[in-house]
């Protein structure tokens, strides 16, 4: 039976712990003062300190309300930080709507495609090691794409060619590459498909099912187009073929637990599974019903680049803090200023970006708003960030030195926009009289 009733939603000074369905879990709460937060040692101030609106942030909880209320998402998770204070955090609605759980800030949440940044940067760290240039080619550490094929269309046939290049590793981090693991439609035989395919059998490890994809053509010659699709898988294979290291242990040891983000993994602890928001789907009606709800699952050895990872808001604000910090948080520094300003960087000129929209170009392992006047969003010229296909978006605002997360549970949520006009609430919140006059990190070809 459907729950009509709206969960309560407690200020911090009301912040309780309470049983409901016989799970212990903590209240919803918005960080509007100071007080205890989950991210421990992440600073907290008032929203005025930071120059924003404590009134105006409300606004955030109200608007995921409104689709809370309509039924078209259970419940969702924000959080907003300027320079580098948390001054908003948030649950609204439900964490699972049919067991009457209500959603809390610490709720962990399947990010989908909001693993590529953290798998990209992983690359970089090894890249500041002088491990690779970023053109090289992917065949010094994976040979089966020596020699790769394209799949060309010449009129009414289709057929195979020498790609003019080498898939680059600039390729494999900016989706210009071409690659993909799909193989309907590029021509392969019936024994081919089984092969990469694996006869219908999931794959051990990516490494295995990235050796035996090599068969299949790329779609365009390397750096030719932009194309969303299986490139970071390839970027994570970088990172273990170069490391020695497998691409779950490589994060843990090297971004993970020198971030304290102690509620990121692949395979989530059976320990921890009670605080995993429930999935839900659109239905023919626009509302929304239970596709899948928490449960533990066996550990797999199979680690993407695209997707995979589970976290929390305050989790991933500190990955985020760190980049938008120049690659150093409390202290801890993964990354040298340069390197990220390269990896925020437009590297792929006016190629269309179709995933984040018009007036966005892509960096190494981020979207790069370069053209505001033709965004969806309300955001500074070089802000970047990413978002994951179940609802999960971050995007940091580097002039005005801001930071905003958003977690949902929905794959099809594309009809409801519910992404596109995050940022838009976000920023109105902003109240100070400008931009901060010398942005700490800022990408290049964007006017300081």
């Amino acid at each position: 039976m459907t729950n009509n009733k709206k969960p309560h939603k407690r200020s911090l000074q009301e912040l309780t712990r309470a049983t409901v369905g016989g799970v212990l879990i903590a209240a919803a709460f918005t960080l509007q003062c100071s007080g205890a937060m989950a991210a421990e040692d992440l600073r907290e101030a008032r929203p005025e300190s930071v120059g924003m609106s404590s009134e105006r942030l409300q606004r955030i909880d109200d608007y995921f309300q409104r689709f809370v209320d309509a039924k078209q998402i259970a419940g969702a998770v924000s959080l907003v930080a300027r320079h580098g204070k948390v001054v908003h955090l948030s649950a609204v609605g439900w964490n699972n709507r049919e067991q009457n759980m209500p959603m809390t800030t610490d709720a962990i949440f399947y990010l989908a495609s909001m693993t590529k940044p953290i798998v990209s940067a992983a690359l970089m760290m090894l890249f500041e090691e002088g491990r690779f240039r970023l053109d090289d080619p992917i065949s010094e550490w994976i040979p089966e794409y020596a020699d790769h094929q394209v799949r060309v269309n010449d009129g009414a046939r289709a057929s195979n060619v020498a790609q003019a290049r080498p898939v680059t590793i600039r390729h494999v981090l900016t989706h210009t590459s071409g690659l993909s693991l799909d193989p309907d439609g590029m021509g392969l035989t019936e024994e081919e498909q089984r092969w990469v395919s694996n006869n219908g059998e999931a794959f051990a490890t990516l490494g295995e099912r990235i050796a035996r994809a090599a068969i299949i053509p790329a779609a365009f010659h390397p750096g030719e187009q932009w194309q969303y699709g299986a490139s970071t898988d390839y970027v994570a294979i970088l990172v273990e073929k170069i490391s020695g290291q497998s691409i779950d242990q490589f994060l843990r040891e090297r971004i993970f637990e020198p971030l304290q983000m102690h509620d990121t993994f692949y395979n989530i602890p059976r320990d921890k599974v009670s605080r995993v928001a429930a999935i839900y789907r659109p239905t023919a009606n626009g509302e929304s019903e239970l596709q899948q709800a928490a449960a533990f699952e066996e550990p797999s050895t199979y680690f993407p680049g695209v997707a995979g990872l589970n976290s929390t808001a305050s989790d991933y604000i500190r990955f985020a803090q760190m980049i938008a910090n120049g690659g150093e948080l409390n202290g801890v520094r993964l990354l040298g200023r340069m390197t990220v300003e390269l990896m925020i960087s437009n590297h792929t000129g006016d190629k269309d970006v179709y995933v984040r929209g018009p007036g966005f170009g892509f960096g190494l392992g981020f979207g790069v708003l370069v053209d505001p006047t033709l965004s969806y969003d309300t955001a500074s010229p070089g802000s970047y960030g990413w978002g994951g296909a179940y609802g999960t978006l971050y995007y940091a605002d580097p002039v005005e030195d801001l930071i905003g997360l958003m977690f949902i549970q929905l794959p099809g949520h594309a009809p409801l926009n519910i992404r596109q006009r995050f940022t838009n609430v976000v920023s109105q919140s902003v109240i100070d009289g400008g931009g901060t006059p010398n942005p700490k990190v800022q990408g290049y070809g964007i006017e300081r």
